[in-house]
């Protein structure tokens, strides 16, 4: 029997996939590349440990200032774009 904190936790998570399966082509999309691309960037650079810790407060924003956010954080651990 599910209790009531087993849907929560469910719930929350599949928020949180809800959320990084649209705001990883959002960052693609503003800085003109592929997704995977996108995605092998912020991982590489400190966005998705960012996102990670950050999603709750990030998803309740307006996606574009998600967006630069992660992008500040991926150009203060040295990943510039052309």
């Amino acid at each position: 029997m599910k209790t009531s904190l087993d849907i929560i936790q469910n719930e929350e998570k599949r928020n949180k996939v809800k959320f990084f399966a649209f705001i990883i082509p959002e960052f693609a999309r503003a800085y003109k590349m592929d997704k995977q691309k996108a995605y092998l960037y912020l991982k590489a650079y400190g966005g998705l440990d960012f996102l990670f810790e950050n999603w709750w407060a990030l998803h309740t924003d307006n996606p574009l200032y998600a967006v630069r956010d992660m992008f500040d954080v991926c150009s203060q651990n040295g990943g510039y774009l052309k």
